[in-house]
């Protein structure tokens, strides 16, 4: 949808300069003279003022460079060969358009210029090449020389003046998403397999809007606003729950406590312009951490399902941090190098709850280094943030690597400052055209977070995560897609005192280790509509937490997630 101009992509003409006009008169070889005005034909009076039009700049250089002939003006009578050829044409293939045969019946005389625009119009019709027609081609090749210079000087001045001109575009684009699916718990950790199954075991029948308003000023830069709404906080998918988060689960949040369902908000607004050919910008109020890279290193998957398969493998380095910032590229080739600083709480005035540059502005700063080709990529990244507690998105990590709080009170000893340092290293292949071979997509991501409170005596914390993804293109129907992902959330590898003091442990082995799996048949209904089945499990959502809470209340270890949904999109 458009809304304002029609959308004109500027294309630039790499043309020679429109040469000077042909002179007249005299100077231009004694007796011979420009036809009057009076005697010119009226296609052939409207391609004269169109070139007297243009400033400055005439044609005969342009018609010198395309033949080394000079044009001449002579008329042409009855007795002519040319004139009694072109006439014979008319009558045998009636090509030279309709005020031309009232023209030869009156015995009229023409010029040459006017006779080769004449043979020009006969010639764009595609007639044989006969004898007579080739001759004709050669008698007057410098006039048609002359008028193929006069219509390359227009094109190009055309192309000049489009070319210097841009109409401001806003091109509206959304995706309208339902989620119809149930979650189910199982395992020997009764206790919190019944809650969990009391607080996400329905049914639900969720949805998730974005609308993107992307305006360009000059066809190189890009404003974007996107709007978001969604219902999905309290369903089994929600963007509260951990690793069985939908990417799609999304509801505003207005506060503790505070019900936003269905309330439409500004969720990115940013500023994209090139500084130079190689080199981008990006600034706003509520940029997303990938809005600032050049390169994403993954391919899978065409339709998410899971929150945690859309990280490239590093949710840690690629946390899609979403605040106020500025972030900065550049591409030569298949290389880019990416830069960019984000702060989540830059809209807070206080320096101890947020703002720009404290340590408590929920702050990231990440670098990228990638190369592309047409069918791979590899990208090595890595991120700092001080956004603790919550050093990994709780959507993408164990509790325990997420540093939830909520899950595990204990954890608030651990500090509320501190940061955390991840590197990633992800990259794909995708064949040539569809068949056996799927693309794939493989990613891994290293963390070490330290403590915010030195005096606890805790040291770092490290946490890994990985993933393989698989996508096959035109599944068994061209145009619908296959899918099958497997990896390993961000878990904790090194609990620095944390496992053995905070938890209860008898030693500092974290076991925090789990699977996710996810597959799905996109199926393609139309441009517009895709239904998606999918089915997803997770085989220790909770990982070391499960085991903590089963001494804790003497029950059996052992929680795992079935999920399985159908998805609907509509994009417009």
């Amino acid at each position: 949808m458009l809304i304002g101009p029609i959308e004109v992509q500027p294309v630039m003409a790499h043309r020679s300069r429109p040469a000077s006009p042909p002179p007249t008169g005299p100077a231009w070889g004694g007796s011979h003279r420009a036809p009057e005005p009076s005697k010119l034909a009226p296609w052939a009076r409207a391609l004269a003022l169109a070139w007297l039009l243009l400033p400055g700049a005439g044609l005969a250089q342009t018609a010198v460079a395309t033949s080394d002939v000079q044009p001449t003006f002579n008329e042409l009578g009855p007795r002519d060969w040319t004139y009694q050829a072109l006439n014979r044409l008319d009558q045998a293939h009636p090509c030279l358009g309709p005020q031309a045969s009232p023209l030869f019946e009156a015995g009229r005389p023409i010029s040459r210029q006017e006779a080769a625009v004449l043979l020009r119009a006969c010639l764009r019709t595609g007639s044989e090449a006969t004898d007579a027609l080739l001759r004709l081609q050669r008698d007057l090749a410098p006039e048609l020389a002359g008028l193929q210079g006069q219509a390359d000087a227009l094109e190009a001045r055309l192309g000049e003046l489009e070319a210097s001109r841009f109409a401001t575009v806003t091109r509206l684009t959304g995706q309208g998403t339902f989620v119809l699916g149930a979650t189910g718990f199982s395992g020997s950790n009764r206790p919190l397999v019944q809650t969990y199954q009391a607080q996400e075991g329905g049914t639900t029948l969720s949805y998730d809007l974005r609308l993107d308003f992307d305006t360009s000023f000059s066809g190189k830069d890009l404003l974007r606003a996107q709007l978001r709404a969604g219902n999905f906080a309290r369903s089994g998918f929600g963007n509260t729950n951990g690793l069985n988060e939908l990417e799609v689960a999304y509801q505003t949040s207005c506060g503790f406590g505070t019900n936003c369902t269905d309330v439409l908000a500004i969720y990115r607004l940013f500023y994209q312009f090139p500084l130079g050919p190689e080199i981008t910008l990006t600034v706003g109020p509520r940029i997303r951490q990938d809005d600032g890279l050049a390169l994403w290193p993954s391919v899978y998957p065409a339709d998410t399902i899971l929150d945690v398969f859309a990280y490239a493998g590093a949710p840690g380095a690629y946390d899609t941090n979403l605040g106020a910032g500025i972030g900065l590229w550049w591409k030569h080739g298949g290389w880019s190098v990416s830069g960019e600083y984000l702060a989540a709480n830059a809209d807070q005035g206080s320096p101890q709850t947020g703002g720009l540059f404290t340590a408590a502005s929920g702050a990231t700063a990440t670098v990228q280094v990638g190369y592309g080709a047409d069918a791979w990529a590899v990208a090595a990244v890595y991120t700092w943030g001080n956004a603790l507690p919550g050093a990994v998105y709780p959507g993408s990590a164990t509790p325990l690597a997420a540093l939830n709080a909520s899950d595990w009170p204990a954890l608030a000893a651990f500090g509320s400052s501190g940061d955390t340092q991840s590197v990633g290293l992800s990259g794909y292949w995708q064949p040539a055209g569809s068949g056996w071979w799927p693309s794939i997509s493989s990613g891994w991501g290293l963390n070490v977070i330290r403590p915010g409170n030195p005096q606890a005596g805790f040291g770092s914390m490290t946490s890994q995560s990985w993933f393989v993804g698989l996508q096959w293109s035109d599944a068994l129907v061209s145009g619908n897609s296959f899918g099958l992902a497997v990896g390993q959330p961000t878990f904790i590898t090194g609990c620095g005192g944390v496992c053995s003091r905070l938890l209860g442990q008898g030693n500092d082995t974290p076991r925090d280790g789990q699977f996710a799996w996810e597959g799905w048949y996109m199926w393609q209904v139309s441009d517009a509509i895709s239904v998606t089945p999918a089915l997803f499990y997770l085989s220790s959502p909770y990982g070391a937490l499960d085991r903590s809470l089963a001494r804790q209340q003497q029950s059996g270890s052992g929680f795992q997630n079935l999920g399985v949904l159908v998805k609907t999109s509509f994009h417009f």
